[in-house]
This record gives structure tokens, sequence and C-alpha cells, in this order.
């Protein structure tokens, strides 16, 4: 699980909020809060969390509606949150790209215990959004079930570490990576080398599928911070 990891709350219950707020702040989670749909929608794109935990009656955008605009950018961990408890309110929430659901009163430790395991699940394998994506119009193909990539229609040799960090980046479209989150949700947490290694793995993938490696298209620097995908594309 990622350290200080970032959790956005987007209910518009306030005393659940502040609730929510103080036992994961309390257990070391960095918290975030919004009590509309437009209003979470707008967090969720500035403070780019990992996970999310959605009440399903929201104002403005309802949460089912919130949901599905993230899906179409990121696979980040949604947690359902509603007073909802029948089975069909239930699969229509996963059927919507949620990953868990906890219907209400509901207890803060659960809760937390089921984002800690989200989490831990999220890190330990690679899962985009499609299993075979592509960019600008064709350029660049990558699948991930056989794990090929191809560049104007060219197969594209990469070592498994090369393509664990380009599956990383392509799983969350707007989400800037430090090298250290590359490493954790890349390579794993057991990885023994150094932070800069990212730096020559990223060298390396860029030579292979930039046109301009001076400014390129897919793997972006952002200046202090880390690594974002550019890519504009289509998944299937």
């Amino acid at each position: 699980m990622p350290d200080k990891a970032r959790i956005l709350v987007v209910e518009d219950e306030v005393k659940i909020v502040d609730a929510l707020r103080a036992y994961l702040g309390n257990a070391g989670f960095d918290v975030y809060s919004a009590f509309d749909g437009e209003s979470g929608l707008a967090l969720f794109n500035e403070t780019n969390p990992d996970l999310i935990v959605l009440d399903l009656m929201l104002p403005k955008l309802s949460g089912q509606r919130l949901c599905m605009e993230i899906r179409r950018v990121s696979r980040v961990p949604i947690v359902m949150l509603t007073a909802r408890s029948g089975e069909d309110d239930k699969i229509s929430g996963f059927a919507i790209g949620a990953d868990d659901y906890v219907t209400k009163p509901f207890s803060p430790r659960e809760l937390r215990a089921r984002i800690e395991s989200i989490l831990r699940r999220s890190m330990d394998g690679i899962s985009p959004l499609f299993s075979s994506m592509s960019w600008n119009d064709g350029d660049l193909e990558m699948d991930v079930e056989s794990h090929t990539l191809k560049k104007k229609g060219e197969s594209v040799q990469v070592t498994p570490n090369e393509f664990r960090i380009l599956s990383s980046l392509v799983r969350y479209p707007q989400k800037i990576f430090t090298r250290e989150e590359l490493i954790n949700s890349a390579l794993g947490s057991d990885f023994d080398g150094f932070e800069r290694t990212i730096d020559s793995h990223i060298k390396n993938l860029r030579s292979k599928i930039e046109d301009d490696t001076a400014n390129p298209t897919y793997i972006l620097t952002v200046r202090g911070v880390g690594y974002k995908f550019g890519g504009s594309g289509k998944n299937s």
C-alpha cells in the first residue's frame, strides 16, 4: 500500500465526512472531501486520489454519474457508500465500476479495513481500463493480455519492467506519478534499486515509442514531481 495514500470522500452528510476525515486521517491517510458530485469530480481531477469513497445519493451530480465519469479515464478504486442495501443496487453499483460496496450505517473500522485491502490489491497488479489500447490513430498500440506493444504497426521489444511501467502510467491517465509511486506500482515495494532507476527505464521506453525523445508525446515529465501519460487514444 502506498505511503500516505490519498483518499477522496464524496458525501453530502457533514457528520459522516467529519467522522471519516478524523478516523482515516488518524490512520495515516491524506483525506480530501467534497459534498456534491460536481465538486467531487473537480477534486478528483485536482488531487489524483488513490481511492474514492463515493456516496450514491449526491446533489448536482449523482454518485452513479460521477462513477461513470471517473471510469472513463481512470481505474482508481471506488468504494460505494449508500443507504441502499438491496442486491439489485449492489449489482448496479458494480456494473458501473465500483470496487466495493458499504451500506450505511457502517463501522469506520470496517471501512478502513476494506480501503486498506483494496489499496493493497490495486498495487499488486496492473489492470488498465481495457485489455487493448491504441493512441494517436494507431501510432502506438498496447495489448495488456498478450504483453505486446506496437509502434506504427511494428512490434516493439520492451523489457518486463518497461512494460509494467508503461502499464502503470496508462492505468491512471491523469495521474502524475512520483518515482517512488512508479516503483511501488510497477516494480513492487520489494524493489531493491534506486529511485533514479526509473529515469533509466523511462529513457529506454521513450527511445522505443517516441518520435522525438526531446519532445515526447506519451511519457511526459512533470518538473519537480515525476511522470504522467500523455497519449490520446481508443480502447477495446
